[in-house]
C-alpha cells in the first residue's frame, strides 16, 4: 500500500542546553532580551521635569525673548489648527 504522507523528520532529542556553545548562545541572547526589553534606561529616568520658567514672574526676562517666545507658539498653534481644518 502506498503511504500519501511521508515519515516525519528524524529529529535530534538533545536539550539545546546540553553542549557549552548552546549555554553561551543562550545566555547571550538573555541579555540581548533583557538590554532591548528591560525596564527604561536609567538615563531618561535621570532628568527631572523642569517646568519653563520664562512665563514665571522673573524681572530678568527680558522683553525681546518673551515676545520671540509668544511668536514661535503663536506660530505653532496656527499651523497646527491649519492642519487641523484640512483634516476636517
Amino acid at each position: 500500500m502506498f503511504k500519501i504522507t511521508p515519515n516525519p523528520p528524524v529529529t535530534d532529542p538533545a536539550s539545546p542546553y546540553e553542549s557549552p556553545d548552546s549555554k553561551k548562545f543562550h545566555e547571550a541572547a538573555e541579555r540581548a532580551l533583557d538590554h532591548y526589553l528591560g525596564p527604561t534606561n536609567a538615563d531618561l529616568m535621570a532628568t527631572p521635569y523642569s517646568p519653563n520658567t520664562l512665563y514665571m514672574a522673573n524681572p530678568e526676562a527680558g522683553t525681546e525673548s518673551l515676545l520671540a517666545d509668544a511668536s514661535e507658539t503663536l506660530g505653532s498653534a496656527t499651523v497646527m489648527l491649519n492642519n487641523h481644518a484640512a483634516q476636517v
